[in-house]
């Protein structure tokens, strides 16, 4: 089974045209592979790399279903965002780390683009669940994957975290995937050190300064931290989580530079799925707009 599922490769991003996978780094004519320093894709060749995107809008279609990725857990983001950020920002061999590692999907793509990857889970459950599909996947020996179970905002499990760097014969990670929970729109847990469980939306922007600032520490500096993260209307108001979390990040990351902010589309959101007549009639009668985006928000470490 294995076999068959390292064969597999991801469905096509669909934007203005259709572009294609190409995991492996091109090489120039000479045989050597000049890149943008950070990632292994050779500039010499950038008309090549279609599959890349460079502009600020995502239009992804149907979320990557190939391997062993899927659906089942809700909340999850599209593998797409983490194989972009690794191709762009990562070469073979560096380390990712996901704070909010959830069902596994930064962790499974750096697997499959040979990034080692040290992912953080606060539920023993879903922890146990990545490293089932971890294992699934199949075992690449030249890729190490650890899955610390434990609080993100906990200076113990950040420690922790130092801990695995140095196993893997480093002191600082070259990339830092974050993708919270959208404050309360949906309830992951009973725990309350869960953060979709913080009481106020300042409870929820403070706690996840928290994970900033000890995760950006742990970050090599000219390297990139992204956070994926919607908005959310309560009480007839918006409420701008993206933009809170964005100061947040300036405020207390290290030395952290705002690079970019991407829009991304949203699609077949199940929390809308079947009801588009009637999220329709509401956004008229209510005065608003149906949310059909969510950020990426990209920060460089400058020092």
């Amino acid at each position: 089974m294995n076999d068959e599922i390292n064969n597999m490769t991801h469905p096509m991003l669909e934007q203005a045209s259709s572009i294609r996978r190409n995991d492996e780094p091109k090489k120039s004519s000479s045989g050597r592979t000049a890149s943008s320093g950070i990632s292994d894709l050779p500039l010499s060749e950038w008309r090549e790399f279609e599959e890349i995107l460079t502009d600020s809008l995502w239009l992804i279609g149907d979320r990557d279903r190939s391997g062993v990725h899927n659906a089942g857990y809700h909340g999850n983001f599209v593998p797409q965002i983490p194989y972009q950020l690794m191709r762009r920002y990562t070469r073979p061999g560096d380390i990712v780390i996901d704070p909010f590692l959830g069902s596994g999907t930064t962790m499974l793509e750096a697997q499959r683009l040979g990034r080692n990857c040290i992912g953080v889970e606060l539920l023993p459950e879903m922890a146990e669940h990545s490293e089932r599909y971890v294992q699934l996947q199949g075992i690449n020996e030249e890729v190490h994957t650890e899955i610390i179970v434990g609080d993100s905002s906990c200076v113990d499990v950040q420690n922790s975290v130092l801990v695995s760097l140095e196993s893997m014969g480093r002191t600082q990670a070259q990339l830092v995937i974050m993708h919270p929970p959208y404050h309360d729109i949906i309830p992951f847990s009973d725990d309350q050190r869960d953060l979709s469980n913080a009481p106020t939306v300042n409870d929820f922007v403070t706690k996840f300064g928290d994970i900033v600032e000890g995760f950006s520490e742990m970050l090599e500096p000219k390297h990139y931290l992204a956070i994926v993260i919607g908005d959310k209307y309560v009480n007839s108001e918006l409420i701008p989580l993206g933009f809170h979390l964005m100061s947040e990040t300036l405020m207390r990351g290290n030395n952290l530079s705002l690079k970019s902010i991407i829009v991304k589309n949203m699609v077949n959101n199940r929390a809308k799925r079947n009801l588009e007549n009637l999220w329709r009639y509401r956004a008229l009668a209510g005065g608003f707009y149906v949310f059909r985006h969510e950020y990426i928000l990209l920060f460089k470490k400058v020092k």
